[in-house]
């Protein structure tokens, strides 16, 4: 989930802690199992600095170790031990607890997006991604923030944050019957598909569809139940190519490569250099394909630059390059 989510959480756990007798009965207590929750929501998502490093040391990284299961042991205890120095009169046991299920929590709902996390990390380095529930989804982030003006109003936070979670638990249920009807529609329309990868959208009946069949590729919207076919490619095999190998030891497209489930290539020979095009084709956008890795090499297959991540324009994509031939 996205940032501003998974504080609204981290809040409403802190209100669902009120359940809690140690908890209600102690205010030092109760103060720090809220700053907890908190920090708890946000500990996984450090690893966003990254970014900061560039693309491919991001997507490579990005809900990896730092959503893994020693992670997941690891945060609370850290965190519990930072509030417990400033607020020693806190229930450790308890602010632990609750600390832990902030964090459990983060990692548990992040694998119902497209993107998914590493979360069985080191038992199994696979991404785990359900792709039910979008990276924002409104409903979710707008109960929270319901709940949170109700809780404002003196309501009970924690008899008021337990109905909140039964109704969330009743729609997450629901997307993944709507998931379903999407697919049953998808096979009856293209029935010879080997692999069908659907991309929640904040929409709750827009889906985002990637199929791939042994000779195509079929980029595709479910809207109110109805699929739609917008684009269809030949799946070419990668071919035997030497400009292909020496691309593939670049760390943007092997960290495009590591993360994109569909995709179709381009090589193009220009005057001065080779061109080598990867395009993910789960996120088309207004008919464009925003995340792509692309690689130049000179003829003699060096590498001249290259990049991967979210581009919505060839003119910035150029910037980003900053092409010197």
């Amino acid at each position: 989930m996205d940032t501003g989510t998974h504080f609204v959480m981290g809040i409403a756990l802190g209100g669902l802690a009120t359940l809690d007798p140690v908890v209600i009965e102690g205010s030092i207590t109760a103060q720090a199992v809220l700053v907890g929750t908190i920090l708890g929501s946000q500990a996984p998502d450090l690893d966003t600095i990254l970014k900061l490093r560039n693309n491919a040391v991001y997507i490579r990284n990005h809900r990896g170790i730092t959503h893994s299961i020693p992670a997941v042991l690891l945060w609370p205890i850290v965190i519990s031990a930072v509030i417990f120095a400033f607020l020693p009169q806190a229930n450790f046991l308890h602010l632990w607890l609750w600390t832990f299920l902030a964090v459990f929590l983060h990692v548990f709902v992040d694998i119902f997006n497209a993107y998914g996390t590493q979360a069985l990390r080191p038992i199994s380095k696979r991404w785990v991604a359900l792709g039910v529930i979008n990276t924002f989804d409104p409903f979710i982030f707008g109960i929270h923030v319901v709940g949170l003006i109700l809780w404002g109003f003196h309501l009970p936070p924690g008899s008021l944050f337990v109905t909140m979670y039964g109704i969330i638990v009743l729609y997450y249920i629901t997307r993944f019957r709507e998931r379903a009807l999407v697919k049953r529609a998808v096979r009856r329309q293209i029935p010879n598909a080997t692999k069908i990868v659907l991309s929640p959208t904040m929409r709750f009946r827009r889906w985002k569809i990637a199929v791939m069949t042994n000779k195509k590729f079929h980029v595709a919207r479910a809207e109110n139940g109805h699929v739609t076919i917008l684009d269809t490619f030949d799946r070419i095999p990668l071919p035997d190519s030497a400009v292909l190998e020496a691309a593939k030891h670049d760390v943007n497209l092997a960290a495009f490569l590591s993360f994109s489930p569909i995709y179709r290539w381009e090589i193009e020979e220009t005057e001065h250099y080779y061109a080598v095009r990867f395009i993910d084709l789960r996120y088309r956008s207004n008919g464009y394909y925003p995340f792509i890795a692309i690689v130049h090499l000179d003829y003699n297959l060096n590498i001249l630059n290259s990049y991967t991540g979210w581009i919505f324009s060839e003119a910035k994509l150029q910037k980003k390059l900053n092409i010197i031939l």
